[in-house]
């Protein structure tokens, strides 16, 4: 007997995924026949994309790609080793200089993907004595983190300060403190409370990292984020970003005091031991970049549509929770019914994210709806009008009248 295929194969999530399948539900890995846009082709079918990350709607700037096609013809397609031996370009410090400068810290540097720097980042900063304290909706690449550290590990309820400062007072004061949040929460779509982690933190004298993966490009200055949304990049004292959101790319980086990045270049695993961040990505991440920063109007109207879609779906008595970004749940609170929605809304030309168990707790399941500054209100309009009618179809709307 095969002891390995035997154990995994009574996994609960593979026994709900083959369930799933059976059902003709089963709604992930769907394979895009196109480029990454407001719409884009499944199966030979045209659907709009409302599941996407890239929330200035880059991936498929011209600039982009020639800048991305222009690093290959001068650097090839790999580096063939990490950034810490032969793996580092020109054009690797010169991304992190822009990225230190645009988030006001001394220095940055840049990884893989956004994944290895939280894993990097937050395994190696504290000691056996020192403490990770964390908001329980943290992205798992944080969590992975921690559990790699040997630090005391302590979680606070998601966005509650009480339940932080509890948390603070346990921590010896004479020790490192670090706080780490997510800026935007990537499923349910609010803000960290910031200004009152800063507060926080220095009566408590902590430190504070914050991941910016999804407030770069969307919030703040020129898109800095949702700490310099509350004016707090001074007092915050790690930036985390990733590429392949608004940059439209892939890869990550981490921005803060001089010593703490060089700390980090001589001890940071996922940086060290892993292939450095392809000529292409670093070229097109750089690029895409300086349209960030040189096209407002792409972020004024990445919100213009999300004022409007979040009206849209409060008036429709759509459940959105405490979001007030790109990011949208509609919250289901129902495994079956969750991917019930998903399917049918697809079969409508429409792609949304499913997120369910084990991912949340059972009732707590939600689509995930998420806004690009190129769609169009038409486009909106046409997708709010069929989530509406699947929503009333399973009755999760509140004070609607089935018809």
């Amino acid at each position: 007997m095969n002891l390995l295929v035997d154990k995994l194969s009574k996994n609960d999530v593979l026994l709900r995924s083959k369930q799933f399948k059976a059902a003709g539900t089963y709604p992930y890995f769907r394979a895009i026949e196109s480029d990454q846009d407001t719409e884009v082709i499944i199966d030979g079918k045209k659907v709009l994309m409302f599941g996407s990350n890239a929330y200035l709607g880059l991936t498929n700037h011209p600039k982009i790609k020639e800048a991305a096609i222009a690093a290959i013809k001068k650097y090839g397609t790999g580096m063939a080793g990490s950034r810490f031996l032969n793996g580092t370009l020109d054009i690797h410090l010169e991304l992190e200089r822009k990225l230190a400068d645009f988030v006001g810290k001394d220095d940055a540097i840049t990884y893989s993907t956004g994944f290895q720097v939280n894993l990097g980042v937050v395994s190696c900063l504290t000691g056996r004595e020192d403490y990770i304290i964390w908001d329980e909706l943290d992205h798992a690449s944080i969590i992975e983190g921690h559990r790699l550290s040997y630090s005391n590990k302590l979680k606070f309820k998601h966005n509650d300060m009480h339940s932080l400062e509890q948390q603070l007072q346990k921590c010896h004061p004479d020790k490192i403190k670090l706080i780490v949040v997510d800026g935007v929460f990537s499923m349910e779509g609010d803000l960290a409370n910031i200004p009152e982690i800063v507060r926080l933190a220095k009566k408590y004298n902590a430190n504070i990292m914050v991941d910016e993966a999804h407030g770069l490009g969307v919030l703040g200055r020129q898109g800095r984020g949702a700490t310099d949304h509350y004016d707090l990049l001074p007092e915050t004292d790690l930036i985390m970003g990733t590429f392949s959101k608004s940059l439209a790319s892939i890869g990550g980086f981490i921005a803060a005091d001089k010593d703490v990045i060089d700390y980090l270049r001589h001890n940071s695993r996922s940086y060290i031991f892993s292939a450095s961040n392809t000529p292409a990505a670093t070229a097109a991440a750089s690029a895409a970049f300086d349209i960030m920063v040189n096209e407002p109007e792409r972020i004024q109207n990445l919100w213009d549509l999300t004022h409007y879609a979040l009206e849209g779906f409060r008036n429709m008595g759509c459940e959105i929770g405490h979001t007030s970004t790109p990011i949208i749940p509609l919250f289901i609170r129902n495994n079956d019914k969750t991917f019930w929605v998903t399917k049918e809304l697809f079969n409508q030309g429409i792609f949304v994210n499913p997120v369910v168990s084990p991912a949340v707790a059972p009732n707590d399941t939600l689509i995930r709806f998420s806004l690009m500054a190129t769609h169009t209100f038409e486009q909106l309009d046409y997708a709010m009008d069929k989530i509406e009618k699947c929503l009333k179809k399973i009755d999760v709307l509140n004070n609607v009248v089935l018809v």
